[in-house]
């Protein structure tokens, strides 16, 4: 047994900011002498797993990320003999550290993933019935699928629900993609379809063995390896008008073959750590691009299909791969030129360029989509995210430009600022940091309107919908729906009957915003034709066509700007 050895570990966690002469020759060295190390407890094999897998991605030399993946490939063996000397194996199951080769995720995952998953490792997967808590939904939902089963369900109170389905399958093992099956087949919108296996909650347990799905071994292969013979970059040294003013990134538009091996990437990297966006798991494989920024560093950026779209706004997902390693992703939500931006980097590389990889996201982004304003949620910031108070988040983007979005916000920043510039030591309180995560802040081009979406939310905007449905149409949502189709397509005078499913679809979804702005029967010709083309764009084989039809549409901008933007409460626009 090696566990003398195992003292070496801070100093091998210390190695994450060793870079510069002598460096990598020290970290071979210590990585040369731990070989063979064993751990007698789940959180030193969990801290020596994360320092190997940030020197994996960023590495000193060639040696060091040979020797650091040679290291990682034991921890598998490690899990197996912590688990067999009756350790405590909790914590594996928190967030931050799952998914590690040799562990098993278990969750209810939503229906796409669990479709995945059963698609891709149908021997690892398993599902975990419990019908004292499933049953009433079991009951109810399951005749659907299963001839005559309601003269059971509905009136016994031991209804047997695996012998039905495991006879309705042909057989127990194969229950759980019977039932993915029968739901796929069932004619409901995708959303009706997750709607109907989510509510049957149903746990699935993953096992990862040895998996390339683990974070331990989830790799991209990459031509070239970077070396950081130099310190990492720091926060301070990124500007970000700088990096916007640069020349374009090198992108290019991936085959659908290869767009869908970087979405099983992003799905495995996300599923084992027990996170899961919308674009994440439903990304379109015919739409995914690749930015090469150097340092070893590749931005993976994508839309939904058509079918999958959110009613306004445009979305794109993505992942950063560094060095073939996945360590953050990221969410683009757009409306005309602005852009919502979530960025969320593995815990495991988090001491590694952030600032400078996040610095690149957004010029990837706005390459993409031609936005001209971020803006940055809540919770990013802090609220409601002890973690982010705790790490000082907010600061993070203030430092690279952004501003709050609200005059009183921006005057507690600036005072806290004047009193940082007098008292260097000084550190923003918890109870402030909290105050500034309240709201949206926002970082803006040159040639932006400077506040322009200060107080804007679609949510303010399907709110007002909500209302004037209510008042109008006593609540009923498809009379009022059919009411404003009707009055839209008159006004825009065109013949719905004449457009496949999902252009009314989009069409529908317009309808009603569209129906709170009168304005519109006084616009030109052209511009309610301009419109026509926005909505057609929303369904199109790329959604970036849509976003740049709507960037040209001033007249539509204005009108959604008056219906979602809170009136009452002008932001500050001066930085």
């Amino acid at each position: 047994m090696k566990y003398g050895k195992a003292f070496r570990l801070p100093e091998l966690e210390s190695c994450k900011s060793d870079y510069g002469t002598g460096c990598a020759s020290k970290v071979e060295k210590l990585l040369t002498s731990m070989r063979g190390v064993q751990f007698a407890d789940a959180e030193s094999l969990l801290r020596f797993h994360d320092a190997l897998l940030f020197l994996r991605a960023f590495p000193q030399s060639r040696k060091v990320a040979e020797l650091a993946e040679i290291l990682l490939a034991g921890i598998g063996h490690q899990v197996e003999r912590l688990r067999a000397a009756g350790a405590d194996m909790k914590l594996f199951e928190n967030e931050q550290f799952s998914g590690i080769a040799g562990t098993m995720v278990e969750d209810t995952f939503t229906f796409d993933v669990a479709q995945w998953l059963v698609q891709h490792y149908p021997q690892q997967v398993s599902a975990k019935w419990d019908f004292d808590r499933q049953g009433r939904e079991m009951a109810v939902s399951l005749p659907r699928l299963i001839p005559l089963m309601a003269d059971d369900s509905l009136v016994e109170a031991d209804t047997p629900f695996l012998d039905w389905m495991a006879r309705a399958a042909g057989g127990m093992p194969e229950i759980l993609p019977w039932l993915l099956r029968r739901i796929e087949e069932i004619p409901l919108t995708p959303l009706q379809k997750t709607a109907f296996y989510d509510s049957l909650a149903i746990n699935l347990s993953w096992e990862l063995g040895d998996s390339e799905a683990s974070r331990t071994r989830a790799r991209r292969n990459v031509r070239k390896m970077f070396y950081h013979r130099q310190p990492l970059i720091r926060r301070n040294q990124v500007s970000l008008s700088e990096e916007m003013s640069s020349p374009p990134l090198d992108v290019r538009k991936l085959s659908p073959h290869e767009g869908e091996e970087i979405l099983d990437l992003t799905r495995a990297a996300l599923t084992v750590r027990y996170r899961e966006l919308y674009g994440t798991t439903r990304g379109d494989p015919e739409c995914v691009f690749q930015a090469e920024v150097g340092r070893g560093v590749q931005i993976f950026a994508w839309g939904l299909p058509p079918e999958r779209r959110l009613p306004l706004r445009a979305y794109h997902a993505g992942l950063t791969v560094k060095n073939g390693v996945p360590i953050n992703y990221i969410e683009g939500i757009s409306l005309f030129n602005w852009l919502e931006i979530g960025f969320n980097t593995f815990y495991a590389f988090r001491d590694g360029e952030t600032a400078w990889i996040y610095s690149k996201v957004l010029h990837f982004l706005h390459q993409l989509t031609n936005v001209n304003c971020f803006s940055v949620y809540p919770y990013q910031l802090g609220d409601d995210n002890e973690e982010a108070i705790k790490s000082g988040a907010f600061w993070f983007y203030r430092k690279l430009g952004f501003r709050p979005g609200k005059a009183e916000l921006l005057a507690i920043t600036q005072r806290e600022e004047a009193r940082m510039a007098r008292q260097p030591a000084h550190r923003t309180s918890p109870r402030t940091l909290r105050q500034l995560a309240a709201e949206h802040v926002f970082y803006e081009f040159a040639d932006a309107t400077p506040g322009e979406w200060d107080t804007f939310s679609t949510r303010t905007l399907g709110l007002a919908v909500q209302r004037w449905m209510a008042e109008q149409f006593q609540g009923d949502s498809e009379r009022m729906r059919q009411a404003a189709k009707k009055s839209l397509a008159a006004t825009l005078q065109v013949d719905l009957e004449a457009w496949d499913l999902p252009g009314q679809t989009a069409f529908e979804n317009f309808a009603p915003v569209l129906a709170l702005a009168p304005a519109l029967t006084r616009w030109t010709r052209e511009q309610k034709q301009a419109l026509v083309n926005v909505i057609r764009a929303k369904v199109s084989a790329d959604e970036r066509d849509y976003l740049r039809l709507l960037q040209r549409h001033q007249a539509l901008k204005e009108a959604m700007l008056r219906l979602g933007s809170n009136q009452c409460a002008v932001a500050a626009a001066s930085v």
